[in-house]
């Protein structure tokens, strides 16, 4: 199996923050799955919404968990929300969901330095009820397909990649 970290959960969830951070604390590289697309698109997500649909993208999500699956290996993997619905998912790593509720997760966007930024890099949180909707509905897939679930809410960064340290220990020790 390889020995990818795979995380997913709500944007907003912190995924790209932690991966960064435990990077830097562990050497481990990592690559965020939005990025890899905009970088092959050349182009932003959004436009690439706005352009070609919700199919496209998700069709581009699968393209790159394909390439994940055949060429990324030791490697710690952040994903849009949405990424989880990729067919092979289960083949790319070991799944771990950054759960938090909400409420916590919009509140950490609004009180962010660059929230303004932040918002607007995801728009859904524009309709709140829309989100929230989306949210719930997600949530219950996420937890089917969690290897891991680690609860964010209410800790530290520094907290929150000690335990992703611990996490990433016990599944070495259990691939020997």
């Amino acid at each position: 199996m390889k020995q990818n970290i795979i995380l997913i959960g709500f944007m907003g969830v912190g995924k790209g923050t932690l991966a960064r951070a435990y990077s830097l604390r562990t050497g481990i590289y990592n690559i965020d799955t939005d990025d890899l697309i905009e970088s092959k698109e050349n182009k932003k997500i959004k436009k690439i919404f706005n352009e070609f649909g919700e199919p496209r993208f998700r069709e581009l999500e699968q393209q790159t968990a394909n390439w994940i699956e055949t060429s990324i290996d030791n490697t710690l993997i952040s994903c849009g929300g949405g990424f989880y619905k990729v067919k092979n998912i289960k083949e790319l790593g070991t799944i771990i969901l950054l759960d938090a509720s909400f409420d916590w997760i919009y509140n950490g966007l609004l009180n962010a330095p660059n929230a303004k930024k932040k918002l607007k890099k995801r728009p859904l949180f524009s309709e709140l009820p829309k989100a929230k909707e989306l949210y719930t509905q997600r949530k219950k897939d996420y937890i089917k397909i969690a290897d891991t679930i680690l609860s964010v809410e209410n800790k530290t960064l520094d907290e929150i990649v000690q335990e992703l340290i611990e996490i990433e220990k016990n599944i070495n020790q259990k691939d020997r």
